[in-house]
């Protein structure tokens, strides 16, 4: 959009605000590291939403809000309120717009609250590469010996449910920086699934759903005031929003020594992904710019065919800048500070969806655990075809015959026409990013990749 069709919506936004008899305005922060904080308003008409980002944004004591002066950013929250489908560049009756130049955010025509979250992650992804400060939409969590994880994934892959570990602090778990001092965690909260939740598979985000949560989306009893976490009436994506200290054993301030481990999280429906492979610099550069997933699509046409998703820096929608500008910090920070590169698959194992059955999560848990530990790191590995990965020989708590997809198979061709449908995928998906003028990088970026055929 242009800068006068901004305009048109912010006042529109701005008149509706000032029509109501009560509105709401938060001031809050952004990043946990004290040097790059950011302070937010954001000035809403619904409680829900002022709730909502008290508890994912950084709440300030009441000294820094006595003290808190101009804004970086405002946030004009109109949802309720439509844009004008007759103003230039609309094509609906709903517009969230983001203005760098003026530091504004306006919301129109919908009431979905993740608009403010992601519309603030969005401007992060901007404001912090230009401090070279890496942003990254992944989970963080901190072992009793100081040794960070960070955890990338798209939605549904685990992120949330694996940085959330009872033996570990955690940091964050969805929205991170990387600085020359460490890792931060963006927000004061987390925003965590709870389709299916039970108490004993996820007790720390179980025991978070109390006063002062947020749920969006669920079911539950008018009379008897309880959540039914299996129904899925109203969708799949259910939600709770609590402030992270409702999580016991966070890490607070929530900020932490450099990644020790970068963990790329992928819910392969294929089934042909190992569980956990050992990447190269060249190699996590590859996949954190695919940033592959699959998701299993559809629910009502009986066999659902599992559909591959790729999302650049498995956060397409946030960033800003040219993927390639990620992945290159990236891959310095971790060249810098040590870090080894993982992708661990949490999907299915034995056959594509319908035929082999999802990577239990208490073995997902124990390699996580292993590379958590370092034992991993003295495996003995072999390199798969077609993909290149490395995969261990053994890892503690997980039997050794799932490492290798192959072996889970009964069907080898199946398996070996699944593999080469998704390299093509792959290299598909990677055609779209004609990256930088280093050619030496591409080249190795791209040779990192799955090699089809005798080239």
């Amino acid at each position: 959009m242009d800068e006068h069709s901004f305009m048109v919506n912010r006042e529109r936004a701005v008149d509706y605000l000032n029509s109501l008899d009560k509105v709401f305005v938060n001031d809050q922060f952004l990043n946990w590291d004290p040097e790059n904080k950011i302070k937010v308003r954001i000035v809403s008409a619904r409680a829900y939403h002022s709730l909502f980002m008290h508890n994912m944004c950084i709440r300030p004591t009441p000294e820094e809000l006595e003290n808190f002066g101009t804004p970086d950013f405002t946030i004009y929250n109109a949802g309720q309120f439509p844009c004008n489908r007759y103003t230039h560049y609309m094509t609906s009756s709903t517009s969230i717009d983001l203005s760098l130049a003026r530091k504004e955010m306006v919301i129109l025509g919908t009431q979905y609250a993740g608009e403010m979250k992601k519309g603030l992650f969005s401007l992060m992804h901007y404001l912090m590469p230009k401090r070279q400060i890496l942003s990254l939409h992944s989970g963080c969590n901190m072992g009793k010996g100081g040794d960070v994880a960070l955890f990338f994934g798209l939605s549904g892959t685990g992120k949330t449910t694996l940085s959330t570990d009872h033996n570990r602090y955690l940091i964050g778990d969805d929205e991170h920086c990387w600085s020359e001092s460490g890792v931060s965690n963006i927000e004061g909260g987390c925003y965590a699934k709870c389709i299916d939740l039970s108490r004993e598979n996820e007790p720390d985000i179980w025991n978070a759903i109390k006063f002062g949560t947020v749920l969006e989306n669920v079911v539950f009893d008018e009379h008897f005031r309880e959540v039914d976490y299996t129904d899925k009436s109203v969708t799949e994506n259910t939600r709770a929003a609590y402030p992270i200290e409702y999580i016991p054993n966070v890490k607070l301030p929530c900020v932490g020594p450099h990644p020790k481990n970068v963990i790329l999280l992928a819910c392969d429906a294929f089934g042909v992904l190992p569980p956990v492979s050992r990447l190269n610099l060249s190699q996590t550069m590859y996949h954190f710019i695919s940033g592959y997933t699959a998701l299993v699509a559809g629910t009502e046409e009986g066999i659902k065919e599992p559909k591959a998703t790729f999302s650049a820096c498995f956060g397409a929608a946030f960033i800003m800048l040219h993927p390639t500008k990620y992945a290159a910090m990236l891959a310095e920070k971790m060249q810098n500070h040590g870090a080894n590169g993982w992708l661990v698959n949490t999907g299915w194992s034995g056959g594509s969806y319908g035929c082999g059955n999802r990577i239990k999560l208490s073995y997902t848990r124990k390699i996580i655990d292993a590379i958590h530990s370092g034992s991993l790191l003295d495996a003995e590995y072999k390199k798969t075809e077609i993909f290149g990965l490395e995969i261990p020989n053994k890892v503690e708590g997980v039997p050794s015959e799932i490492l290798e997809p192959e072996n889970t198979w009964s069907d080898k061709q199946a398996y070996k026409d699944t593999l080469l449908k998704l390299a093509g995928l792959f290299n598909k998906n990677f055609e779209t990013f004609t990256i930088g003028e280093n050619n030496q990088v591409t080249e190795e970026i791209l040779a990192a990749g799955p090699i089809i055929g005798d080239a």
